[in-house]
């Protein structure tokens, strides 16, 4: 049940009519492809261009290799689980915009949030009937495949290498949960790497360690947060990961060179002098 063996049928199914004109490719990511077998017959049988990939390391290589109109994925797989593949997915440029559907067996509420979370357009039961993700595939398909012009071919820019797409990953999921980070095993799991490894990509891309990082993450947050809105140092220092406003203040007198209170006051001066400036 190689990926060569569907996309030929596939390609026998549309005809000689058909050849000259560019198919939607779609690539499927399971691990265990016995499971959408009933799924994968009906797929066939489709004017499209089907590959398939057995885990998330193949999976990724082959949508960054082979730039998919859509992406049908798993979600429990070893190594790498297909939330965290989806997050590298959503951080390469070629795979940026490409519709990522789930197809699982995880179906509980919690595991289809954090699927559309992290940037799955829909979340498919494996229960559900072949004809329905047929229809779904369809559906999506409608609202965003486009056919290339024929010799006309976009600008491919230079293609992060992996330790790139890795940290971008990691930097995007650390803004999302200044206040409540995930440890650092956890960390280098959701991106689909380990800690050591993760460790080494901040500190070569950025001089930093991770933790120094989030520190930092952190103060930049809260200088917005103080800048834009009128919450309380208490509020602020929760909201962006510090256990006590105390603990904040210090850290961001350290990097700043005065204390929350002390920013706050001279940024707003220095709006209210701009503002009567302009009148």
């Amino acid at each position: 049940m190689d990926d060569g063996r569907y996309e030929g049928r596939a390609a026998v199914a549309v005809g000689a009519t058909a050849s000259s004109e560019p198919l939607p490719h779609i690539l499927l990511i399971d691990d265990v492809p016995e499971d959408i077998r009933a799924t994968l017959v009906l797929l066939k049988t489709q004017p499209w261009r089907i590959s398939l990939a057995s885990d998330a390391h193949q999976g990724y290589q082959r949508a960054l290799a082979l730039r998919p109109d859509l992406i049908v994925l798993d979600v429990h797989m070893p190594h790498m689980d297909g939330f965290s593949l989806c997050r590298l997915l959503r951080e390469a440029p070629s795979t940026r915009h490409t519709p990522i559907l789930f197809l699982s067996s995880a179906n509980s509420t919690l595991e289809r949030l954090e699927g559309l979370t992290v940037g799955g357009v829909d979340y498919i039961p494996k229960s559900c009937a072949p004809e329905e993700v047929l229809a779904r595939i369809k559906i999506h398909l409608q609202l965003t495949w486009r056919a290339p012009l024929a010799g006309v071919h976009s600008p491919a820019g230079p293609e992060p290498e992996g330790d790139e797409i890795v940290l971008r990953a990691a930097m995007r999921l650390i803004e999302q949960h200044l206040d409540d980070m995930p440890s650092l095993v956890q960390l280098a799991q959701k991106v689909g790497t380990h800690e050591k490894r993760l460790s080494r990509i901040f500190r070569e891309f950025l001089g930093l360690t991770v933790f120094a990082y989030i520190r930092d993450a952190r103060l930049r947050r809260g200088q917005e947060l103080l800048c834009e809105s009128a919450m309380s140092v208490q509020d602020v220092a929760e909201l962006i990961g510090f256990r006590s406003a105390c603990n904040f203040t210090t850290a961001f007198r350290q990097r700043i060179g005065m204390t929350p209170s002390q920013f706050r006051q001279q940024t707003l001066g220095i709006a209210d002098a701009e503002s009567a400036g302009r009148v």
